[in-house]
């Protein structure tokens, strides 16, 4: 697909998912926290739950997740000849 030229803000995609696709973004949010909460209980920055990454920033929030595997393999250095 051939990529717009019109820049979109994470706001707009979290509200189209929300009131097209039916996603409930806060019972999310709830979900996140409580994975959240049972982490950083132990002193956690960063936990992994269902092959997913969560990273926390320096203020506790969440910042970011990621596929563990898919990151793996992005990583990956390609094999040089002879390899």
């Amino acid at each position: 697909m051939k990529k717009s030229i019109h820049p979109v803000s994470d706001h707009a995609v979290l509200r189209y998912l929300e009131r097209v696709h039916g996603v409930d973004v806060e019972a999310v949010r709830r979900e996140l926290g409580r994975k959240m909460d049972v982490a950083t209980r132990h002193g956690a920055r960063q936990f992994t739950s269902n092959g997913i990454r969560f990273v926390l920033g320096d203020n506790g929030v969440l910042v970011t997740c990621f596929d563990v595997v898919s990151a793996h393999v992005r990583r990956r250095k390609p094999k040089r000849e002879g390899e």
